[in-house]
């Protein structure tokens, strides 16, 4: 298989063709960003530590029956994926208040919702991914509005799994989004990455955030959470 020209460019990731039509290569780079790209920065290490920690859980999601684009590891930054028809849609399921929902509703941060709550954001950097509701995907055609149940049943499923996972590694999963895409057998399936850019993570024990919110609100260096994360993760998959 070989590796061909760029066909996307994002702020974390760049996306390869492969000779291989079906096929991409997804490139994690050392760049982070917050505020819909206002806080830029270059950080070492980050690349790599993303598209390992986002192996792992492809991983454990697919031998727990959760279908994902993911196919192998092919370096240390590159993942090989199957080509998916994508979604504009962002599943976020939220255990814990934090983030927006404390801002759009007035949930005190660290309030524990009594069940998972799931909402659905409109992917858009330029209007910043509006929260909205399941009318909107059908108006918009943002995804084929009968698979939305089915979306949101496996992000709970997702949940469930990932929640067991980090409580293993004494980590609270606060919350997460997920995306979406059509796969080319036609199976739906998790796409894009999950990793601490796209979760919020709080040590059990201490409180301290390992995820993103370290670099947005300048909360301590970004590569220790980062990096607590995966070694967790990988200690967590060792004594499994």
């Amino acid at each position: 298989m070989e590796k061909r020209e760029k066909l996307y460019e994002g702020k974390a990731k760049v996306i390869y063709i492969t000779s291989e039509e079906d096929k991409l290569i997804m490139h994690f780079k050392d760049s982070a960003t917050a505020f819909d790209g206002v806080k830029r920065a270059q950080i070492e290490g980050k690349g790599s530590t993303n598209a390992r920690i986002t192996a792992i859980i492809f991983k454990i999601l697919e031998r727990k029956g959760v279908r994902t684009h993911f196919i192998r590891e092919l370096s240390e930054n590159e993942l090989l994926v199957w080509r998916a028809e994508r979604f504009l849609v962002e599943v976020v399921v939220r255990n814990v208040a934090a983030g927006s929902v404390c801002k759009r509703l007035g949930f005190k941060e660290g309030y524990r919702f009594p069940k998972p709550l799931t909402e659905l954001f409109y992917k858009s950097d330029e209007l910043h991914d509006p929260l909205i509701c399941v009318e909107h995907v059908e108006l918009m055609n943002l995804a084929p509005v009968e698979l939305v149940p089915q979306m949101k049943d496996i992000a709970l499923r997702v949940n469930e799994i990932l929640s067991n996972l980090f409580k293993e590694a004494d980590i609270e999963l606060v919350d997460f989004k997920l995306e979406f895409g059509r796969l080319p057998d036609g199976s739906l399936a998790v796409v894009d990455e999950i990793t601490p850019d796209s979760m919020r993570l709080w040590d059990m024990k201490t409180g301290e955030k390992l995820d993103k919110d370290r670099f947005r609100f300048d909360l301590g260096n970004l590569m220790e959470g980062y990096e607590k994360v995966l070694k967790r993760l990988r200690d967590t998959e060792n004594r499994g």
